[in-house]
C-alpha cells in the first residue's frame, strides 16, 4: 500500500499516549482523533529517532482501529535493554494508498524503559609491604558491549569513593566487549581506593552495574 507523508492537521492529531507495562509486555493507548481509522506505529531507540521520510516500511507497523479495539491498544514484548520511544502517525486512506501525519510532539509519543544489561566488577589490590604505592587490577563481565563513556573510575584517599563526585573521576581509553575482561592495572597510593560509576545516570536505565567483593 503506497504511502506519503504530509503536515500535521489538528483534526487528525492523536492525543494522550499513555503505556502501561506488565509481566513484561507493554501496552500503549492513545485518543483517536475522529475520523482517523488507521495509524503508523514507530518504535525507535531513545535518541535515535528517525524524520518520518526517512523511515523504511520495515520501521512502521501498521494498525487499524478495530485491531486496536480488539487487543485493548497496541500490546509489543518489552525483550530489549534499555529505553525505546514509541511514536503514533495518524495516517488516512486516500484511493489506494494512504497518507501519514507528520506530528512530532508529547501527545503521540510513549517511552518504555526496558530490561538492564549486567555489568559485574570486581576490584582486587596488590603491592609490595613497604611501598608507597599498590596496585589495582579491575575485572568486568559485561552481558552486552558498553561504550568507553558510560564508565569512569574514581580514586579516593582513606575510604571507597560513595559516588562520582566524591574523589578524582578518570576516564576509560577503550570501549568493553562482551564477556570478561580484565583491564590494564591501576597505580594508586598506598591508602588510594578505587570504584566504578557511571558518568551519566541515563545509564543506569540500560545497564546494572554490580560490584563484586
Amino acid at each position: 500500500m503506497q504511502r506519503q507523508w504530509e503536515s500535521l492537521n489538528e483534526a487528525y492529531r492523536i492525543r494522550k499516549a499513555e503505556c502501561q507495562l506488565r509481566d513484561g509486555e507493554c501496552t500503549i493507548t492513545w485518543q483517536w482523533p475522529k475520523d482517523v481509522e488507521y495509524v503508523y506505529i514507530y518504535s525507535f531507540k531513545e535518541d535515535e529517532e528517525q524524520a518520518p521520510e526517512q523511515l523504511s516500511p520495515a520501521q512502521l507497523k501498521l494498525l487499524t482501529r478495530e485491531e486496536y479495539k480488539v487487543k485493548g491498544g497496541y500490546k509489543e514484548r518489552v525483550s530489549y535493554i534499555g529505553a525505546r520511544g514509541y511514536r503514533i502517525f495518524p495516517c488516512l486512506r486516500q484511493g489506494s494508498g494512504l497518507t501519514a501525519f507528520r506530528q512530532a510532539d508529547r501527545d503521540n509519543y510513549v517511552r518504555v524503559s526496558g530490561g538492564r544489561a549486567q555489568i559485574r566488577c570486581s576490584i582486587k589490590y596488590g603491592g609490595r609491604l613497604f611501598s608507597k604505592f599498590k596496585t589495582a587490577r579491575i575485572q568486568l563481565f559485561c552481558e552486552i558491549a558498553v561504550p568507553k563513556e558510560a564508565l569512569c573510575y574514581v580514586k579516593k584517599e582513606g575510604a571507597v569513593p560513595a559516588h562520582k563526585e566524591d574523589g578524582i573521576a578518570y576516564p576509560f581509553m577503550s570501549d568493553f566487549a562482551v564477556g570478561r575482561s580484565a583491564l590494564p592495572e591501576i597505580e594508586v597510593g598506598k591508602h588510594d581506593f578505587v570504584r566504578l560509576f557511571f558518568t551519566e545516570s541515563r545509564y543506569g536505565e540500560q545497564y546494572e552495574l554490580i560490584l563484586e567483593s
